[in-house]
């Protein structure tokens, strides 16, 4: 076979050819260099894969005048080359300089972390460990319960000191009339309607805030305009309105199904808690002075560093007495003391309440002072009437 690229055409090309080999020289520059060394080696090793790059290269050869910077070896050309899959054959290699730059200019492949494996996530996200690979953005009380750990917070002395501070000015107010008592009950009905919505996480909820303490105002008014006898139609047949105000407004709302249910549930329990509060203003005025000495020293009681059990125990004990002893001042004598517990647990239950899972500091200060006087409303009132 001749070593001519085509047969009959003489070797000593003419100077158009070598013009137009010239021209295609950067080209070839290019393919040469990407190239693979394995393939360039199997061509040396064939001898008639060495015969066929010396047919199609004979004549071409590098101009070491023009490119002294390209390695000699000679390469296939472009389209032999370009979309040649990958070889997974291991084949002598020679030291080549450019191949061995090439290798280190690619950028190492990123590790892939397996999921299941525990990691503790870096400082900058706010979680502590223990967290999961791909969970790591989870709630305290989530963590808590993954722990084995209680996802409750007590709100702490300073909401009880709040709160003890809310209960003396019912109790002062209360033996001066109805009129001073319904301030210090106002500022108690709004806090509860706030913070009822901040608890189930529904923030801001200015509409549903807005009308629990409409209704709240509307049972003050009537029970002002009834008097203390008529307390409970009073205070029922506010409640009752309120609930259908309720449903005519999610009715009215354009969210989806879920989320009415939800809004509707809050707006009615936010209502009802806050004109059940306004039982202090139907109670009698020694029974609301009994009962709201009685929360504040539980309160403040059950805010001590003390196991739970224990803490609870010290509480009613320290309402009772401090119902016998505010009872002596107003009449009520040793039945002080039961008034003083009956309330104590109604405030306890609300306390713990506003504890509910991990709540925010200003859930604390808003559904955990309000909770505890707002619950004890009904056993100040019941009690009060029994026994004064």
């Amino acid at each position: 076979m001749s070593n001519q690229p085509y047969e009959g055409y003489d070797e000593n090309y003419d100077a158009y050819a070598q013009q137009q080999q010239q021209q295609q020289q950067p080209q070839q520059a290019q393919a040469q260099a990407q190239a693979w060394p394995g393939h360039q080696q199997q061509a040396y090793d064939d001898p008639q894969a060495a015969q066929q790059y010396t047919q199609q290269w004979q004549g071409q050869t590098w101009d070491t005048q023009v490119h002294q910077t390209m390695p000699p070896a000679p390469a296939p050309a472009a389209a032999d080359t370009a979309y040649l899959p990958p070889q997974n054959q291991q084949a002598p290699q020679a030291y080549d300089p450019y191949a061995q730059a090439q290798a280190y200019a690619q950028p190492p492949s990123p590790e892939v972390q397996p999921p299941s494996a525990p990691v503790a996530p870096s400082a900058a996200e706010g979680y502590g460990p223990p967290s999961l690979a791909g969970n790591a953005r989870i709630t305290d009380a989530q963590r808590a319960r993954m722990e084995g750990r209680s996802p409750i917070i007590e709100p702490g002395m300073q909401p009880a000191g709040l709160t003890a501070v809310l209960a003396l000015l019912l109790a002062v107010t209360a033996q001066a009339g109805s009129y001073a008592l319904v301030v210090p009950l106002v500022v108690l009905q709004a806090v509860t309607a706030a913070g009822w919505f901040r608890l189930n996480g529904m923030w801001p909820a200015r509409q549903g805030i807005a009308l629990a303490f409409a209704g709240a105002l509307v049972a003050d008014v009537a029970l002002l305009a009834a008097g203390r006898e008529n307390g409970p139609a009073a205070i029922l047949g506010t409640l009752g309105v309120w609930v259908l105000l309720s449903l005519v407004m999610q009715l009215r709302s354009h969210a989806d199904p879920d989320t009415r249910i939800t809004s509707l549930m809050a707006t009615v329990a936010s209502a009802a808690l806050a004109i059940l509060a306004a039982g202090h203003l139907a109670a009698e005025p020694d029974a609301v002075t009994v009962g709201a000495a009685a929360v504040a020293v539980a309160i403040l009681a059950r805010a001590l560093p003390l196991p739970t059990v224990a803490s609870v125990v010290v509480s009613l004990l320290a309402a009772a007495g401090a119902g016998i002893a505010v009872g002596g001042m107003t009449g009520m004598g040793a039945k002080g003391a039961l008034l003083g517990a009956g309330a104590a647990v109604c405030a306890l239950i609300g306390h713990r309440v506003a504890s509910y899972d991990y709540p925010s500091r200003f859930v604390h200060f808003t559904a955990g002072v309000a909770l505890p006087l707002a619950a004890a409303a009904p056993a100040v009132y019941l009690l009060g009437r029994a026994l004064v």
